[in-house]
């Protein structure tokens, strides 16, 4: 065990996610230890469980921090092509999950069941639909009719991502190109371009 550092609570928080993050990667979710994680990180088991009373507590701090950083890197600005501006959100997301195969995969197989979690994924969900609905400048029927579709798009993404990660049965570059040609074509389905600006 590495000699114990004096850190601030928060400061210690911290460091506890930095290392769970790390070895939520690196393992899968069943063979992620929480007397490992208390070891590299210097501590006692008991010091980590006053921080994070469970397993399950811990990942799930470690995906809310994951998606708060991911949301925050996406911007959106009404007027310019929704489709390029959903790409760079796309890239984002798909950068974290390419690095984070094994905790992408506990968030929506694992703790599939374990509602703190899935409010995480659902509310990720949630953000980029609304940033994404926000872009398109939409109003009245023609927003609900968008919001609706946005909706279905996200979750057709997710399920392909997780196809992606799960059975490596298609390559990155694929499901790019897969999620956003499936959102040029609701666009195409829903909107006259020319009329509304979307594109």
């Amino acid at each position: 065990m590495p000699p114990r550092r004096r850190l601030s609570p928060d400061q210690r928080r911290a460091e506890l996610l930095d290392i769970g993050a790390q070895m939520f990667a690196a393992l899968p979710y069943e063979q992620v230890q929480m007397d490992r994680i208390a070891e590299r990180a210097g501590v006692s088991r008991a010091l980590l469980y006053r921080h994070f009373p469970k397993k399950s507590v811990l990942f799930a701090a470690i995906y809310q921090r994951a998606a708060d950083r991911l949301q925050a890197r996406i911007r959106f600005e009404s007027g310019r092509p929704l489709t390029d501006q959903v790409a760079a959100g796309l890239d984002a997301h798909m950068d974290y999950f390419a690095a984070n195969r094994h905790t992408v995969l506990a968030a929506n197989r694992d703790l599939a069941g374990d509602p703190v979690v899935q409010a995480i994924v659902l509310g990720d969900h949630r953000a980029m639909h609304d940033v994404m609905l926000a872009a398109t400048g939409l109003s009245g029927a023609q927003r609900a009719t968008m919001s609706a579709a946005l909706t279905s798009w996200l979750m057709f993404v997710h399920t392909l991502c997780l196809e992606w990660l799960e059975h490596d049965r298609l390559t990155r570059d694929q499901v790019r190109d897969i999620s956003l040609g499936a959102l040029t074509g609701t666009i195409a389905a829903l909107q006259d371009p020319s009329r509304t600006g979307v594109r």
